[in-house]
This record gives structure tokens, C-alpha cells and sequence, in this order.
């Protein structure tokens, strides 16, 4: 029954939508962008939840007046937009005023010791608006420094799954306050592979929620009135001219204060583009580890097998030490996975298509060690030829690191 609700799942991808919303961050974007992205991470021991993604990323420069963008990530079920006014408060400064709303970006996935509780598990739909102001700090130099400053206000509606067990009492409903400030110098495109990119970076979020308290099994857990996450990256990315090699590599880590297990840094999975920090751990299962602190080391390189550049070797590996959420330990802080598979390019270069498998070393099933999965991502760049040669240093977009179950539609759990 559990396998044929994944192959459901499978067949009725192109039903999902984004599981966490987009929005600009740093500057206003001045690139148009017209991109398709997909995403399925499938584990091949044990039984967990939908890991996947897909959407239609748009951003349009010029939108009504030279001084306007708007931008756009659109799923069936999700929706998320934003209207940048660039010099809104001075001249290096911009405004941009946020607005979403949909299915399944609240949805929750208890997983504990590398088992999916799916009783305890349930959707959660939502809504938001947001105002943000992007700072340049350094207007002269060649690599932005940029001060961001985000309050938006969110609204989660929780509902039962089919399997969630009929004692079990959902989270407090109420109006969430997120307060993000943060710096960074440089950033990274929302691409698969960009052809360049560096960033290091600092942030603090706060949530503040008006309704909190216990909620599960007469009330065994609790939702925190208020959560502060705070954490950083540098990562760096190159392909090399001639011979078309990329490499790329990423070092993350966070710490956070009153976290609960509805909000903690969650690790696990091989998607590469389901957060603006995606803290991806190959061979295990999407958002597995819940962790108060964490620190995480990413690389991926991809190997040209042909002259024409088309069919690449992709290698992948991570590492992971974590300080668990009170009630999620394992025998194991540390978490290392390693994978490899196939990159397809075409010719024009507005098709990607990657997979891949991946072995997650200390991922627990049955009580064992070892954990296997195929991840299959896909990229269909409307503007690829028109930015053929250009290589961006800064980053155009944001995706909040808030990991929400990938959506349980067609019976997927």
C-alpha cells in the first residue's frame, strides 16, 4: 500500500506546487527570467515523505515603469509574488512589497530515528504578506554588500491527513510575525548550476506567534510562542571556461534559540533548489534530522564526458555534525552521504536533466544504519541563450530555509 502511494505521488507531480515561498532579497533583480524547475528525491529504504519540488520562476524588469520588477513563483497549488521599486527610500535603496498564499507550504512530517510517524504527521496550508528594503552598502564595488531588512505577517491553516491518528490534536492556529535581517556579499543565481557565483553571508530570524501552547497526544509537545533562528554561509561556484568542469562548494551552520519541532533546522534529502539554503544530505530522507544547531559542508562537481559538453559525470557529497532537538537523538551527530549519477545538457543550453543515487551513511532504518536514494531534477531556462556568456556575482533571489513537507496530494505521504 505504502509503494503504491509513491508511485501515485510520482505519476501526479505535475500537480505539486512550491513548498516554501520566493522573494527577491539583496537587490532588485535586473534580469528577466523565465525558468521551470523540478525536482524528486525517492528513497529506496524505508518509507518517508514527498521530497520534491516544481515551479515556474518568472521576473520582469520594466514591469509597468523603468523603476518597477515583478516577480513571480507560480505552482498549481501555490502562489507566491512580489513588486520591487528600486530607490523606493534613496537611491541605493529598494522596497519590495510581498504577497502568497496556498496549499501545503505549512504541511508537517514527523520523522523520528529515520521513521516516518505519519499519525503524527498533517497538512498545513498558508497565507502571507511581506514588506522588505534591500540596502547597498558598497554602490561603487564590482561584489554587493547588502543589508536586508523583512517583516511579513503569516497565517497557517492545519487539517488532518487520512493517516493521522484521530486522538492526535493539531498545532494552535494564529497570526505569525517574522522579523529577517541579514548581510551578504555576493550571492548565487537560482539556477542548477550557475556558471559563477560566491557568497558569504550572516542572518537572524525571529518568529512571534499570537497563538502557541501544547497540542499532539494530550499535549506531548508544545508550540513555542516565539522561535530565533541565526545562521550563516560562504559558498563558492566556477565553471571553467575550456573545459566546462563545475565545482562547487557550500559551508553552513546555524544555532537556534526556542526551537520546537515544527521549527528547527531540518536536514536530509538531495534537492538542490527547495530552499535558498537547502540543507541537503544525499541518501537520506527529506528533512530526517531535526537539529537545534548544525553545521554543514556541501560539494558537487560535474565531469564532461563528451566533446560536445553534453553528458556530464555528477558527483555529490555532504557532511553534517548536529546537535539534536530534545526528544530526536540518535547515536550519531555526525552525517555524511555521498552519490553520483548523469547530467544531460542540450545543445542550446535551455535543457538540464540530472540523476542520480545516493547513499546516506548514518541514516537509521529499522534500527540499522545505511540508507539509499534516487534524485531526478530537472531545469528548463527560457533565457539561456540571452544570457550565454554572463557571468552574475550577486543574488537575485531568496527562498526562506523553513523545509514544510513536500505536499501529500495523490495519496502521497
Amino acid at each position: 500500500m505504502k509503494v503504491a502511494r509513491h508511485w501515485r505521488a510520482a505519476l501526479g507531480l505535475g500537480m505539486l506546487s512550491l513548498a516554501a515561498p520566493i522573494w527577491l532579497s539583496a537587490q532588485i533583480d535586473p534580469e528577466k527570467r523565465r525558468v521551470f524547475q523540478f525536482g524528486y528525491d525517492l528513497p529506496l529504504r524505508g518509507y518517508g515523505p514527498m521530497s520534491a519540488y516544481a515551479y515556474y520562476y518568472h521576473n520582469q524588469p520594466a514591469f509597468l515603469r523603468t523603476n518597477l520588477t515583478a516577480r513571480l513563483a507560480l505552482a498549481p497549488v501555490y502562489l507566491d509574488s512580489e513588486l520591487g521599486v528600486a530607490s523606493a527610500l534613496g537611491p541605493q535603496t529598494d522596497l519590495g512589497i510581498g504577497l502568497a498564499g496556498g496549499g501545503f507550504a505549512d504541511s508537517h512530517s514527523e520523522i523520528r530515528k529515520g521513521h516516518f510517524e505519519d499519525a503524527e504527521s498533517f497538512t498545513g496550508h498558508a497565507a502571507e504578506t511581506s514588506l522588505s528594503l534591500y540596502h547597498r552598502l558598497n554602490p561603487e564595488a564590482a561584489v554587493p554588500l547588502t543589508a536586508t531588512i523583512r517583516a511579513s505577517l503569516h497565517r497557517p491553516f492545519y487539517e488532518r491527513d487520512d493517516a493521522t491518528a484521530s486522538g492526535f490534536e493539531l498545532p494552535p492556529e494564529g497570526i505569525e510575525l517574522r522579523l529577517r535581517t541579514g548581510m551578504r556579499l555576493g550571492g548565487r543565481e537560482p539556477y542548477l548550476f550557475p556558471r559563477m557565483a560566491a557568497e558569504i553571508s550572516l542572518w537572524h530570524e525571529s518568529h512571534y506567534r499570537s497563538a502557541h501552547g501544547d497540542y499532539g497526544f494530550g499535549g506531548d509537545r508544545r508550540r513555542e510562542g516565539q522561535t530565533h533562528f541565526f545562521w550563516g554561509r560562504a559558498m563558492a561556484a566556477y565553471t571553467f571556461p575550456k573545459s566546462q568542469h563545475f565545482a562547487e562548494l557550500s559551508l553552513t551552520g546555524g544555532g537556534s534559540i526556542q526551537a520546537d519541532r515544527m521549527s528547527c533546522f531540518r536536514l536530509g534529502g538531495n534537492l538542490p533548489l527547495v530552499s535558498e539554503f537547502p540543507l541537503t544530505l544525499p541518501g537520506y530522507m527529506g528533512q530526517e534530522i531535526s537539529a537545534q544547531t548544525y553545521g554543514l559542508a556541501v560539494a558537487r562537481y560535474v565531469l564532461p564526458l563528451d566533446p560536445g559538453k553534453r553528458w556530464a559525470l555528477l558527483m555529490f557529497g555532504s557532511a553534517a555534525t548536529v546537535e539534536y532537538l530534545p526528544g530526536f537523538e540518535q547515536a550519531d551527530t555526525f552525517h555524511p552521504g555521498l552519490g553520483g549519477g548523469l547530467l544531460y545538457r542540450s545543445p542550446s543550453g535551455t535543457w538540464q536533466l540530472g540523476a542520480g543515487y545516493a547513499y546516506g551513511f548514518h541514516a537509521l532504518r529499522d534500527g540499522e544504519p545505511g540508507a539509499h536514494s534516487l534524485t531526478v531534477v530537472a531545469q528548463y531556462d527560457l533565457e539561456a541563450q540571452q544570457r550565454a556568456g554572463i557571468t552574475p556575482f550577486w543574488q537575485p533571489w531568496i527562498t526562506p530555509d523553513a523545509w514544510r513537507g513536500m505536499f501529500r496530494i495523490l495519496g502521497a505521504r
